[in-house]
């Protein structure tokens, strides 16, 4: 399938690493621009000049989202873009009782008013050009949430009602909204951090002993494994694609089957 994204500009957050890093890389192989985002700038040069050495194009926007002014100079330095992927965002592995109300703010902050902000910011381009792709990276959290990182999760439900509720609020416009909600991904910080479980438990000492006793333990699904970032770019690559036209308010979920519904 051809998703024909030449000539269009895209602007990934949070893509110095993990799945930004790999939806930025996979839009840039199918022909788009891509804004590479983060706030270290070795980091985020460093996935440009992949992308160019891959023979894409890429340039960089740096700043904190949780921060009015630096949202401004990242929208300044993205220009008009076509497809806004709001990725950035951030956890910590913490209970109900050890996370704090201030801890709940800087959650909501970091990760649903910082996509707020560029929703602000770069949709009303799109709206009068007629033509945009807005997808929110959600998660299977916000639909069937654990006892663990109360904020993220209230978090991510929240970027999930968002996501649609923009989608009504561009009706007819030629811009859509969508959501991609992965499952458990195979991104290097959370392998690390699961390693480290799995050597505690006494699972293994390698990832090919660690991984099938990890899923059915903690995230069964129905392929028997954690997804990897590059399936979950694809996903993102296709909502950004003509082939996508008809899909607003959609929640995409790529998790191996985790989430069992029948909606």
């Amino acid at each position: 399938m051809n998703t024909n994204l030449s000539g269009k500009r895209a602007l990934v957050t949070g893509s110095t690493s993990g799945l930004g890093e790999a939806i930025a890389k996979m839009m840039a192989r199918e022909g788009a621009h891509v804004v590479v985002h983060g706030r270290d700038a070795w980091r985020a040069e460093a996935v440009a000049t992949a992308i160019r050495v891959d023979g894409g194009s890429a340039t960089v926007a740096l700043g904190d989202l949780t921060s009015d002014e630096a949202a401004d100079a990242v929208a300044r330095a993205a220009g008009p873009v076509d497809v806004l992927v709001n990725n950035a965002g951030a956890y910590h592995h913490a209970s109900w009782f050890e996370t704090t109300p201030a801890q709940w703010a800087q959650s909501l902050d970091l990760n649903v008013i910082s996509g707020v902000r560029m929703v602000h910011r770069l949709v009303p381009a799109m709206r009068e050009r007629g033509w945009g792709r807005v997808i929110t990276i959600g998660g299977g959290l916000a639909i069937q949430p654990m006892p663990m990182q109360p904020d993220y999760q209230a978090a991510l439900a929240a970027r999930h009602n968002l996501a649609v509720s923009l989608a009504r609020a561009l009706a007819g416009t030629g811009v859509t909204s969508n959501v991609v909600a992965p499952g458990a991904i195979l991104v290097p910080a959370v392998e690390q951090f699961l390693r480290e479980i799995g050597k505690q438990r006494g699972w293994g000492s390698t990832w090919e002993e660690i991984e099938p006793t990890l899923v059915r333990e903690m995230v069964p699904n129905d392929v028997g494994r954690l997804g990897h970032p590059d399936e979950i770019a694809a996903a993102v690559t296709f909502l950004a694609s003509e082939h996508a036209a008809y899909m607003s308010g959609a929640v995409l979920r790529v998790d191996g089957g985790t989430i069992r519904s029948v909606a």
